[in-house]
């Protein structure tokens, strides 16, 4: 049976008569080889953080910011440039400059851990929903790192927190049908040059008490490289019905302007537990069949909910909390650089792993693991 189009699993099977590997099929998938993560050099205390920007927004700005979960943020720039940036060109062009530099240090590092030279990358996945680049960032990294000139690009703009889980996802379905090349991702989001200073919005406020900056590289393998990281299993991507205004961006002169409900948490509880079951189902599995949970921290609320709604143990989200207190909400960088911890100290071998993400559309992308 083939597991790679988890809708052609028939839904008369049995999973209790059944194996995991018989309904899975016996065809390796492609393998996750290397992650790094990368942050600019301005490293600041969330109180820094709050200190520089309470004058535009005050003391509520000061209670969202110390009940975020956050610590520490790295940022693009130092606090004092922020107050002097002239408007959404010059924040864009700062945007450019440093994605660039932060992507490429990414992307080289990760090559190097997995041993892999950037001639032997067949496709480049890019994202990013910071900032606009045209060449995309993916083009302006090719020559810098040594990609080779019929490298394959697959820009993708717009997915936000969803699209590091996206990428992953994406990276599985090209090497299913290449199985003997090479694959990369690379996201960076600087989402401190979006933020909006005459904005005194819920959502603005939040926002600026929750996101930081940072750059992912991903190396992916098809299955007849004989990658050594943890097998991509299958995946599923879900939008969710009338939810087009829950998260976003209003794109105008002064730039980006957040478009974040406090519906988000409520989304999760309805919808995502019933996606991961009937998905881990196909494949005779339940979240409790899961060892490792490479979550998005999209917020303490959001965290909550996901545990909650999943019934997971109370220490199955930890890297997901150390993320968002360690460097804040990195959008598409986050869960990556959740998945680069888990890669790091690896569960034992033949684990299962899930790979969980939302973002705009509102959407879900869920990614099935093994070690």
């Amino acid at each position: 049976m083939n597991f790679w189009g988890v809708s052609r699993v028939p839904t008369y099977v049995d999973p209790r008569s059944h194996t995991f590997d018989d309904m899975i099929g016996s065809d390796p998938g492609p393998g996750l080889v290397a992650a790094t993560v990368e942050f600019p050099p301005h490293r600041h205390s969330q109180d820094e953080v709050v200190s520089a920007l309470t004058t535009f927004a005050g003391e509520e700005f000061t209670r969202f910011a110390r009940n975020s979960g956050v610590d520490a943020r790295n940022l693009a720039l130092p606090l004092a440039r922020y107050g002097q940036l002239s408007g959404f060109t010059e924040a864009n062009d700062v945007f450019v400059d440093v994605a660039v530099a932060l992507a490429e240090q990414a992307l080289e590092n990760a090559l190097s851990k997995a041993r892999i030279r950037p001639d032997e990358v067949d496709v480049i996945f890019s994202t990013t929903v910071t900032g606009l680049a045209v060449p995309t960032i993916d083009a302006r990294l090719a020559a810098r790192v040594g990609l080779r000139a019929d490298v394959k690009r697959v820009p993708l703009f717009g997915l936000g927190c969803v699209a590091g889980a996206a990428g992953v996802a994406r990276m599985h379905d090209y090497l299913r049908a290449f199985p003997d090349q090479i694959a990369v991702l690379v996201a960076v989001e600087l989402c401190s040059l979006t933020i909006q200073r005459d904005d005194h919005s819920m959502a603005n406020l939040v926002a600026s008490s929750l996101f930081g900056d940072g750059a992912a590289a991903v190396v992916a393998a098809g299955a007849q490289r004989g990658a050594p990281g943890p097998q991509v299993l299958a995946t599923r991507s879900r939008l969710y019905p009338d939810s087009e205004s829950v998260m976003g961006w209003e794109i105008g002169t002064s730039g980006f302007k957040i478009v974040l409900s406090a519906g988000i948490p409520d989304i999760a509880e309805k919808y995502l537990g019933e996606d991961v079951n009937l998905f881990l189902a196909e494949f005779g599995l339940t979240p409790s069949d899961i060892d490792t949970w490479v979550c998005h921290p999209g917020g303490p609320k959001v965290i909550e909910a996901v545990q909650d709604v999943l019934e997971l143990p109370a220490t199955a989200l930890d890297r997901t909390r150390e993320s968002l207190r360690e460097h804040g909400n990195l959008s598409s960088v986050s869960v990556l650089d959740v998945l680069r911890a888990n890669l790091a100290d690896p569960p034992p071998p033949g684990s299962l792993g899930m790979m969980v993400a939302m973002g705009p559309g509102f959407c879900s992308e869920l990614v099935l693991l093994r070690w």
